[in-house]
């Protein structure tokens, strides 16, 4: 092999979330909550974002699990040094839960690879009395 240079895909995942007054109705048990994620790419290779798989539960334990092809309709490509970010919501049947998963990438070289995503809690005003 000589003197290759190793490829490193490594990302970060950020994760920011809020609780949506408006789209929320507490007396039909219909918790409303957006984040947004950003996506950065902190190795030495581009990738691109295949698939998405969601594990998300609620207050009462109940999981559910979401799988499917890219974020927000696409497949992004993302280069290194750069970010990619989208928003996107979760309803919730209880007034708190949480979400965790992972994205499935492929670096340039044909390999893929799984970004975890870590656990990230969805916390409505109503939980907190």
């Amino acid at each position: 092999m000589g003197m290759q240079k190793s490829i490193v895909p490594c990302f970060d995942i950020e994760v920011q979330c809020d609780y949506n007054v408006q789209e929320s109705r507490p007396e039909e048990n219909f918790f409303f909550f957006v984040y947004t994620i950003r996506i950065k790419n902190s190795g030495n290779t581009s990738a691109q974002l295949l698939n998405r798989h969601w594990i998300i539960t609620d207050a009462l334990g109940r999981i559910e699990e979401v799988r499917g092809p890219g974020v927000v309709g696409i497949q992004p490509h993302i280069k290194p040094g750069k970010s990619f970010n989208y928003d996107s919501a979760c309803p919730l049947k209880t007034s708190s839960g949480s979400m965790k998963g992972s994205y499935e990438m492929k670096s340039e070289n044909g390999e893929t690879f799984k970004v975890e995503i870590p656990e990230f809690f969805l916390i409505s005003p109503q939980s907190l009395h």
